[in-house]
C-alpha cells in the first residue's frame, strides 16, 4: 500500500469542521485501500458468490454520495450512477465489466459534489427531504450517515485489501 497521507480530524474542532475532517478521513481511507492495485485485483471477489470486491465497494459509495447529499439536497430525481431503479444499492456491487477509472471518475465526481453542496449549505441544520424515506432529514444527519456507512464499508475494505496482497493495516 502508498503511503498513509490521510490527514486526521481535528482534536479540538468545532462540530462542522471535525464533521467534515471525518468524512474526508474515511473518503481518503477508501481511496488509500484501493491505492496501487490494477483493474482484476479491484474486481478480485471476497467469497464468491458474493460480488463484494474492492471496485465495488467504491461503485457502491459513488451511490451512497449521489443518494444522501445530490439527491436530498439539489435533485430527488437524479438517476442512480449504475441502476435505472430509483433505490438499488445492489447493481453497483456487479463490478465485473467495470474498470479503475470508470469507478474512480463517478465517485470522484460524487464526493467533489457532496463537498460544494455542503460547503454551501449556511449551516448543519440545512434541510433537504430523503427521498426513500419521503422525510426531512438535516445535514448533519446526512454527514454522520455517510460517514457511518464509509466506516462500515472500509472494514470491508480493510478485509478486502488483505485478500487480495496481504497488505493490511490503517
Amino acid at each position: 500500500m502508498t503511503n498513509d497521507d490521510r490527514i486526521g480530524p481535528p482534536l479540538l474542532g468545532a462540530e462542522r469542521e471535525t464533521l467534515r475532517a471525518f468524512l474526508d478521513y474515511q473518503r481518503e481511507t477508501l481511496a488509500m485501500k484501493c491505492a496501487g492495485l490494477g483493474d482484476e485485483e479491484l474486481r478480485e471477489r471476497s467469497m464468491p458468490p458474493s460480488t463484494l470486491s474492492l471496485l465495488a465497494l467504491v461503485r457502491h459509495l459513488a451511490e451512497v454520495e449521489r443518494a444522501w447529499f445530490r439527491r436530498v439536497f439539489e435533485d430527488p430525481e437524479a438517476p442512480m450512477v449504475w441502476s435505472e431503479k430509483a433505490f438499488d444499492f445492489q447493481a453497483a456491487y456487479d463490478a465485473s465489466a467495470s474498470t479503475r477509472a470508470e469507478a474512480f471518475a463517478a465517485w470522484e465526481a460524487e464526493v467533489e459534489t457532496s463537498r460544494r453542496i455542503e460547503r454551501e449549505a449556511d449551516s448543519l441544520d440545512l434541510v433537504g427531504r430523503q427521498p426513500r424515506w419521503e422525510k426531512e432529514v438535516s445535514l448533519r444527519m446526512v454527514m454522520v450517515h455517510v460517514l457511518l456507512e464509509y466506516g462500515r464499508h472500509n472494514g470491508h475494505a480493510d478485509l478486502l485489501r488483505e485478500g487480495v496482497d496481504g497488505t493490511v493495516g490503517a
